[in-house]
């Protein structure tokens, strides 16, 4: 649903929409005179001129000295990123121009964009929901394959879409229920039956879950995929990590303890961002500090979704035991390291793993590519049909109304009155619309009634 009108501010507004030290530049002007502004600092007559139209013109000042060569690209309402009357003037990238443009606009009734304000106008004018406003800032926030894939997923209505599906059921059930409830005083009617009900409350349910849980993935697809590289000291953790990296990110040194803390950095393999976790070797020390680095690195483990377990030599059983149940749910991957000295661990060794094996010279470089493979097969994958929430306030409002159409169930499966259950379905749509910034309105559930059924007819 579009916003409320209200917020829309009738101000014009300006901005470079490009960053400094280009060879060209961009100025955008959005708002009821846009027209009339940029009109008054060059020859172009914007208010006749043609929709989506562009235009070669030269940039003077109030005293007729001219400024710059530039074009002109003209957008009329509603057909324009914000929904407004709006100009883009393209300058050369010099930052005395791009300056001296923006004084001139300011001089001509225009005033400085804040932060956003050219999405959040076209989100108030109804150009695209809060979800697309925010993967725009995604959009150009991306620094890989999957993170641009994600946000244009987002922008093109990916999870709006899938949203919108919910909604309309809930808002389905919604309407039964207050019908239901307007027609009391027949004790004999009942428009919503409880069990039809039910299974559609359950299936809204598995649909809410299911998009919650992939935000763990989307997360960590966001921010870098977390893998942990864990071992005993002088394994060859820091080696390895720097010949992932190609730098000399980490401390190598041959004394014990070396790395005290976990020391993160991240490439880009395949498309997919990886965050590489440098932990403290594992072993029993009565240093306080290194002890501190230990318990780090199962704090590494844990929030990992990829560890590398980097070893010399056969672990005993034990260890491969409490490994096992250190990376239960997560992808574990056994590296054998120092394969230029001679070692050798066989793969068939580590009966109690269910793994990925690899044998690598990480002072070397030998298996490294092998082993960046590895981790592209390991890692989660994504693709354009794929609906995966990246955003956090999402999350938080997919929970809330988990736990709210939960009542519901409960109060179907207590034979609750419908008022009850009317209360808490309406809450489950009003916390789904945070998402989209949409909004449920009295109207709207009326209208969708008298859609569906034919009263007193």
């Amino acid at each position: 649903m579009t916003p409320s009108n209200t917020l829309i501010s009738t101000d014009t507004i300006c901005a470079l929409s490009t960053a400094h030290g280009g060879a060209l530049g961009i100025v955008r002007v959005s708002g009821t005179g846009a027209f009339e502004a940029v009109s008054r600092i060059c020859s172009v007559r914007c208010g006749e001129a043609d929709a989506n139209s562009i235009h070669y013109t030269r940039i003077v000042d109030d005293e007729g000295s001219i400024v710059d060569e530039a074009m002109v690209s003209i957008f009329r309402a509603p057909h324009s990123y914000t929904g407004e009357d709006s100009v883009e003037i393209s300058c050369h990238g010099s930052l005395y121009i791009l300056n001296k443009v923006l004084e001139l606009l300011l001089q001509h009734g225009c005033r400085m964009a804040l932060p956003g304000e050219f999405t959040q106008r076209a989100y108030l004018n109804g150009k695209m929901d809060l979800s697309q406003a925010e993967a725009v800032a995604d959009l150009i926030a991306s620094t890989n394959r999957t993170t641009h894939q994600m946000a244009i997923s987002q922008l093109r209505g990916g999870i709006s879409t899938e949203l919108s599906k919910l909604r309309d059921h809930l808002l389905h059930l919604t309407s039964l229920l207050e019908l239901e409830l307007d027609f009391s005083d027949h004790e004999d009617l009942e428009f919503a039956d409880r069990t039809e009900l039910l299974q559609l409350a359950l299936t809204i349910e598995t649909h809410i879950s299911h998009l919650a849980e992939t935000f763990e993935t989307g997360n960590a697809l966001k921010n870098g995929i977390p893998v942990a590289i864990v071992g005993a000291p002088n394994v060859g953790k820091s080696t390895l990590l720097n010949a992932l990296l190609g730098e000399e990110r980490a401390i190598v040194s041959d004394i014990q303890g070396t790395t005290r803390d976990a020391i993160e950095d991240t490439i880009n393999l395949g498309g997919v961002t990886f965050r590489f976790i440098d932990t403290a070797g594992i072993r029993h020390t009565s240093d306080a500090i290194e002890q501190m680095g230990i318990e780090r690195t199962y704090q590494a483990i844990e929030k990992a979704r990829i560890v590398l377990w980097l070893i010399d030599k056969t672990p005993a059983s034990e260890e491969q035991q409490e490994m096992a149940g250190l990376t239960k749910g997560k992808s574990l991957i056994v590296v054998s390291n120092k394969s230029d000295q001679g070692i050798v661990v066989a793969n068939s060794s580590l009966s109690v793993l269910h793994t990925s094996f690899l044998e690598i010279s990480a002072k070397y470089g030998v298996g490294i590519d092998a082993l960046k493979q590895q981790l592209i097969t390991a890692a989660p994958t994504f693709s354009y049909t794929d609906v995966v929430v990246t955003n956090a306030r999402h999350y938080d409002a997919l929970q809330r109304a988990y736990t709210c159409l939960q009542h519901v169930i409960d109060g179907l499966y207590n034979e609750l009155s419908g008022d009850l259950l009317a209360e808490d379905l309406r809450q489950t749509l009003d916390i789904l619309a945070e998402i989209t910034g949409g909004q449920i309105t009295p109207q709207e559930t009326l209208n969708n009634i008298f859609s569906h059924f034919c009263v007193g007819k």
